[in-house]
């Protein structure tokens, strides 16, 4: 049986209905720079549709608050 993800994918145009953060243009920019930004594993494309994986997403924001501190 198929498992069922624990997490929400979210589409773009939907993010700012869940998270007043980031605005929809800085999210644009994140996913256009993903490559080289660190946050490529929380977007999913479908086609032309990107779907933001919500945990994923908050991981990788956590991640990087806590390597910053630490310099």
């Amino acid at each position: 049986m198929p498992t069922i993800p624990e997490t929400r994918l979210i589409p773009v145009p939907r993010w700012n209905d869940y998270h007043a953060w980031p605005p929809q243009g800085g999210l644009r920019h994140l996913i256009f720079y993903a490559e080289t930004n660190g946050f490529a594993s929380a977007f999913n494309r479908v086609g032309r549709r990107v779907l933001i994986d919500e945990s994923e997403f908050f991981r990788i924001v956590a991640a990087r608050n806590t390597n910053d501190q630490a310099a």
